[in-house]
């Protein structure tokens, strides 16, 4: 039997985060990684995007307190350069439905503080001349910003491995045992894992993991596709969107562009459990770069890869105690944009265990929330 204060299922930016976090504040952590590699799954298939604007207001607490108060001195506190610039989101537009959807997003975020407004094909192409003229207006949130997934989740592996925290991958959780009504053993394929809480940061596969104590988290898994291009000349510092969510990116410090996009004949296939890409949804990807920035059209693309997105049923995640099983930390089902929050998120879950306030409101992201409610008997 090994022992900790606490155990972190999950070494992807979440679960490296709030190990971080937690041994800042003198707690022993193991984390537990089905992979042999750190960040596997959605922390290294991500476009990278450091964003407020476009979320649901439930999980706007977060990732405006991570641009304040954390983003800003990430590398600094994490010895690390993570790659992260505040150069503002233009979310983009092609048509008066595009445009009713991104004014809903933005008047929602405005009323709880954003500073997030409309603005105009010319004032789209004053902030990035680059853009194709079949943009006729965005939302620009001038605080968002971007970072580099990959080296964001190793600083953090490598700043939590310095402060001592245990890392153990190739340890495929098969379930979650209850001591005396408590969360308390996490049992692997080879070993068992003792705790006072454990903290369930898997991904998608954390249904599962949670299923062994009777949870039930409702999502669904989603491919999503991204590439990366040759370095490129300099164009633009800002991250983009669009109002359907099918398309986003940015260009790096190399000089490449990292983008993602769907394309909705993404087909759900995958070879021995990792997903690939295919052939008939990269090139769909490309041709809708292209008519974005048209001047990426001889663009070289260097790689593609594909990733499982844990999409929650009400589409922002699960961040929260378990009543029903003391000792038990959900935090998954990020839907796709967990990576930009990842901070806010460690943070939080740091609060969760030692039982402090939490720095924003999560109130919004609570497991009793899919309880049936007013069920007449």
């Amino acid at each position: 039997m090994k022992n900790s204060d606490v155990i972190v299922i999950g070494a992807g930016i979440i679960g490296s985060a709030s190990a971080y976090y937690l041994a800042k504040k003198g707690y022993k952590v193991t984390v537990l990684e089905k992979s042999d590699i750190i960040g596997d799954g959605g922390s290294s298939r991500n476009g990278g995007g450091v964003r407020q604007s476009g979320r649901d207001p439930r999980e706007l607490p977060l990732a405006m307190y991570g641009i304040e108060k954390l983003w800003p001195n990430l590398s600094e506190e994490l010895g690390a350069d993570v790659e992260y610039h505040k150069k503002g989101n233009l979310r983009l537009g092609k048509t008066e439905k595009h445009l009713e959807i991104l004014k809903k997003l933005a008047d929602k975020a405005s009323a709880v503080g954003l500073d997030v407004r409309m603005i105009g094909p010319d004032d789209v192409k004053e902030i990035n001349p680059y853009l194709s003229d079949e943009v006729i207006g965005a939302s620009w949130c001038p605080t968002d910003g971007h970072a580099n997934p990959l080296k964001a989740t190793l600083a953090y592996y490598m700043a939590a491995r310095r402060l001592g925290v245990s890392y153990i991958t190739g340890e495929d959780v098969k379930e979650i045992k209850k001591i005396k009504g408590k969360a308390r053993q996490v049992v692997t394929q080879t070993d068992t894992y003792e705790a006072d809480y454990i903290v369930l940061a898997a991904g998608y596969e954390s249904r599962r993991i949670a299923g062994t104590v009777g949870i039930d988290i409702p999502m669904v898994k989603k491919l999503i596709e991204c590439l990366v291009t040759e370095a490129e000349p300099r164009m633009f510092e800002q991250m983009l969107g669009t109002a359907e969510a099918d398309f986003y990116g940015h260009q790096t410090n190399h000089g490449s562009f990292v983008i993602g996009g769907s394309t909705g004949f993404e087909l759900y296939k995958k070879d021995n459990g990792t997903p690939v890409n295919y052939s008939d949804t990269v090139p769909c990807i490309c041709r809708g770069i292209i008519r974005y920035i048209p001047k990426l059209k001889d663009a070289k693309i260097v790689r593609a890869w594909g990733g499982w997105s844990d999409n929650m049923s009400d589409g922002v995640p699960v961040i929260d105690t378990v009543s029903e099983v003391p000792g038990l930390i959900l935090a998954c089902g990020f839907t796709g944009h967990g990576f930009g929050i990842a901070p806010g998120v460690g943070t939080v879950i740091s609060n969760l265990v030692t039982g402090e306030e939490p720095v924003c409101d999560i109130s919004g992201l609570k497991y009793d929330r899919f309880y049936a409610k007013d069920v007449k008997k």
